[in-house]
């Protein structure tokens, strides 16, 4: 029975795939082993089963010990941790929610009901990293799978924003923490229907601007104009790439100005 180490679970895109999991009973194929960069040695979650104490989820040693990491932790923890696991000899499979590895040649970015076929091919050549798309373009994909598969979509485009949530879940818990903050400083005049506009709007600024306003994940007011959620972006970005959806369709036939 394989030995997969699970790293993340706790956050908002790690406990919806517990959920999944334990749904499916994938559980019950595994040999489960949980991980944490701020709880080590906490019992770990009661899957239907009890669950080995809590490892150090940056510990290279206890990770090489799996045969499967599933991370949901982060683009920051992958770019720290994963650089190390590999270059300690470590040969299983790697995967990771995160964007940090997506753009990589020896990484194959997965979506199972649309392109099962690519990474069967891939497992069968030996490649180890699989990464989850976007969120937003994975949920268009599925939507447009019956037409790609009939070869009716020459391309197409979208364009997203990261949300709070997939910063992670203290994140979340800020931004909630940040509505109330202001919420409760525009109190007064929310509750008087008579206040003039403007006088609510200068409350709101001035919660903005406060020094003891909650802002030690994001590094500042998520209700302004934030510059990032995640990752700081290099400024020339590198051209995107695309989800293989089948081994035909490897170029984008778009043409290029």
């Amino acid at each position: 029975m394989k030995r997969v180490g699970l790293v993340g679970w706790r956050g908002m895109v790690g406990s919806v795939l517990m959920q999944r999991m334990h749904a499916e009973r994938d559980f019950a194929l595994m040999e489960p082993v949980f991980f944490s960069t701020s709880r080590v040695g906490e019992l770990g979650p009661f899957i239907g089963k009890e669950t080995a104490p809590l490892k150090d989820a940056k510990s290279v040693r206890e990770l090489a010990l799996m045969d499967i990491v599933i991370s949901c932790q982060g683009g920051d923890y992958t770019h720290e941790v994963f650089p190390r696991l590999r270059a300690s000899g470590w040969k299983g499979y790697w995967i990771d929610a995160a964007s940090a590895l997506r753009m990589q040649d020896d990484a194959v970015i997965i979506l199972d009901p649309v392109n099962m076929n690519v990474i069967k091919d891939a497992l069968s050549r030996g490649v180890r990293n699989y990464i989850g798309g976007n969120c937003t373009v994975s949920l268009m994909l599925m939507g447009m799978h019956g037409l790609l598969k009939a070869d009716l979509v020459q391309w197409m485009t979208s364009m997203t924003y990261q949300a709070a949530s997939g910063a992670g879940a203290e994140h979340v818990r800020e931004l909630v923490k940040q509505i109330g903050f202001v919420h409760q400083a525009a109190r007064s005049s929310l509750e008087d229907p008579a206040s003039a506009i403007l006088e609510l709007d200068r409350a709101v600024t001035s919660a903005l601007r406060d020094e003891s306003f909650p802002k030690q994940q994001f590094a500042f007011p998520l209700a302004g104009e934030p510059p990032s959620v995640d990752r700081q972006r290099p400024r020339q970005r590198p051209e995107p790439r695309r989800m293989q959806i089948s081994s035909r369709r490897q170029q984008d036939s778009r043409p290029r100005k």
